[in-house]
């Protein structure tokens, strides 16, 4: 009977030590935010929707799902915009909206690096992106920046006019849900 206790108990104490379940926090993106695009020419920004689960202590479970619609390019050039939408750039009729999907995160330093898939115009490829994130009053703020090359995503044709490489930016307020 003692041998049973002894047995039972220790049953107990493994079960209970390895049950530690942490949840990603889901987050809502604010409304308005945009990310941004610099080149020597153009410069724009695309709105932002998506889905994001962060957690620091929980990078396994935590994840981005961003939706960026072409028909919200703004590049403070109304043609420059019709003209974005068109087959010869991002083909708005046949790919709505560019896409980043995350596949893993990882800690480094005291900020992060989210590896992923991002989709553009029918073509996705892995891309890292570094994570800044700071802790809000009501949430968090991801903020940092990477280029994307072009002509990877088959976006316009190679011109002296358009740099290949666009140096995206980013800071996105969100709010816990």
């Amino acid at each position: 009977m003692k041998n049973l206790v002894i047995l039972l108990v220790g049953i107990t104490i493994v079960l209970s030590s390895s049950t530690v379940v942490y949840n990603s926090q889901d987050y809502k993106i604010k409304e308005g935010y945009t990310i941004a695009f610099k080149s020597k020419d153009p410069t724009g920004e695309f709105s932002v929707k998506g889905s994001i689960s962060f957690d620091e202590n929980d990078l396994q479970n935590s994840k981005f799902d961003l939706n960026f619609p072409v028909s919200s390019i703004k590049t403070g050039n109304g043609m420059k915009d019709k003209k974005a939408q068109t087959a010869e750039w991002f083909n708005a009729a046949k790919y709505p909206a560019i896409e980043f999907v995350s596949t893993k995160i990882e800690k480094e330093g005291n900020d992060f690096i989210v590896f992923g898939k991002l989709s553009m115009k029918g073509v996705t490829k892995d891309k890292k992106v570094p994570l800044k994130v700071v802790k809000s009053s009501t949430g968090l703020v991801f903020s940092g920046s990477f280029p994307v090359n072009r002509m990877d995503y088959k976006v316009g044709k190679p011109s002296d006019a358009v740099p290949n490489i666009m140096n995206v930016s980013y800071s996105i307020p969100v709010l816990k849900k």
